[in-house]
Formats: C-alpha cells, sequence, structure tokens
C-alpha cells in the first residue's frame, strides 16, 4: 500500500519526533510491527515492568527527568518513548479495499477539528466500533503526539489515519467510491438513523461550534442530526463522534 510520512511534531523538550508516554500509548507502540522506534525513557522502577525490544536504545531517568520531555503535569507513569511518525496510508487504496471487501464499516472524517484530545477520542471510539479508517486534512487537525496518542488509549497504533491535502477533493473520491457521505449537525432534518439506512456511511463531523465548512457541506449527500434532548444544544465532538460511530456500527 502506498505511503506518505506524517509531519512531525514537538512537545515537552524540543524533539524532531513525537514523544509519546504513558503505560498504554508506549506499550502500544511497542507492540505494532510497523512503528519505527528511536529511544525509550523509563525510570528504573517502571523498567521492571516492560519487554524491552532487542537493539531499542533506552535512558533511565528519575520522575523529574521524564517530566521535563513531555508537557508539563503529562501522566508519564514512568514511560516516554521517541518514535517515528506512523506513515498515512492512501486514500484511494483504503477506499478500493472497502469496494473490494464489499464493506459497510464507516469512514469517520473530520473536518477542522484541531484538539489533539478530541482527536485521540474519537480514535478510540471509531476502532472500539469498528470503523475503516480516520481522515483528516493535513493542516487542518493536530499532528502525531503524546496527548493524542494518550487519548487515543492504543488507537493511535491500530486504527488507520489518513491525512489528507484537501479535504473537499477527498470527499468527493469518497464518494465517488460508493460511500454516502452524511454530515453531522444539529438543525438538521432527518435523524441519523434513517440517514444510515443499509448504506456504506463516511461520518462527517466539524469542530465544537464552528461546525463543517460550506464546503465540506456541499459534498455531503444528506445532513443528519443526532436525538439530543433540546435542554441540551451540542455534545462534545468527541461525544457526539461515538454515539454516531456505535449508531453505524449497531445496524448489523
Amino acid at each position: 500500500m502506498g505511503r506518505r510520512p506524517h509531519p512531525k511534531s514537538q512537545q515537552g523538550q524540543k524533539s524532531a519526533f513525537p514523544r509519546l508516554y504513558g503505560r498504554h500509548a508506549v506499550f502500544a507502540a511497542l507492540d505494532n510491527p510497523e512503528r519505527a522506534l528511536r529511544k525509550l525513557i523509563v525510570t528504573h522502577a517502571s523498567a521492571q515492568t516492560i519487554v524491552i525490544p532487542p537493539g531499542l536504545t533506552v535512558q533511565y531517568g528519575d520522575d523529574h527527568d521524564l517530566g521535563r520531555l513531555v508537557p508539563t503535569d503529562a501522566p508519564h507513569q514512568g514511560f516516554v518513548l521517541e518514535v517515528e511518525p506512523l506513515e498515512s496510508p492512501w486514500l484511494g487504496d483504503l477506499l478500493a479495499d472497502a469496494v473490494a471487501d464489499n464493506d459497510k464499516r464507516p469512514l469517520m472524517v473530520l473536518d477542522q477539528v484541531t484538539d489533539p484530545h478530541n482527536v485521540g477520542a474519537i480514535m478510540r471510539s471509531a476502532l472500539a466500533f469498528g470503523a475503516r479508517a480516520l481522515v483528516t486534512q493535513d493542516r487542518h487537525s493536530p499532528q502525531e503526539n503524546g496527548a493524542l496518542a494518550r487519548a487515543a488509549s492504543g488507537a493511535l497504533e491500530a486504527l488507520p489515519w489518513c491525512r489528507v491535502v484537501n479535504l473537499a477533493r477527498a470527499l468527493d473520491e469518497i464518494g465517488e467510491a460508493g460511500f454516502w457521505r452524511i454530515g453531522l449537525d444539529g438543525s438538521a432534518e432527518a435523524d441519523l438513523e434513517s440517514a444510515l439506512g443499509d448504506t456504506r456511511p463516511a461520518l462527517v463531523m466539524g469542530a465544537e461550534g464552528e461546525g463543517l465548512r460550506a464546503l465540506t457541506i456541499e459534498r455531503c449527500d444528506q445532513m443528519a442530526r443526532l436525538p439530543i434532548s433540546a435542554a441540551m444544544e451540542s455534545l462534545n465532538v468527541s461525544n457526539a463522534a461515538a454515539i454516531a460511530l456505535y449508531a453505524a456500527a449497531r445496524r448489523g
């Protein structure tokens, strides 16, 4: 499958490579055969609880030493792992595989959702409910980093994350592949369950407050809403995504 590298990110002390932290994110990366590992930084106590891959460079420090490598107050739990960014699958390959498999699992498409905690939480839900992949735009989404990996709780290593240059063009390609592009909006007339039907859905969600951009809405086949109470205007985007993904999964 053709792939291209993610842009590199920085966090904590300056680094040209992502630093993952926390037990779950680090263990998931170590178990991912597609993840290129650069350096593991651990405390002597945490090192006793991990199987270190042969050949991986290991440095030891105390909690304060590790804390200087990650964002302030980040819960590193004695584990920091410097890695190469994962490669992004090509959208065309993902779509071709879905069509070949007659796969009706949803794509999750995010339009300018920039908070890494939200994107990580959406990844976690997408993997939990069997989504095919996550699609975002390079310039308007977070880079791979420790905060996103921790929120994803291992999903970053398992869920295909396709980053495209032009989201409108990507949505055109998604539609041409036979996906029913459903834009989520609280003011839509149709509810999500009826919009899903027996389709191969692409669930398209925008940032909180701003919602979907006009150009994105133009590419959607249908707009739909979640059945939330009028007492609450909206949900956090990661919560809304989890509900939408559950609705898509329960059809089978």
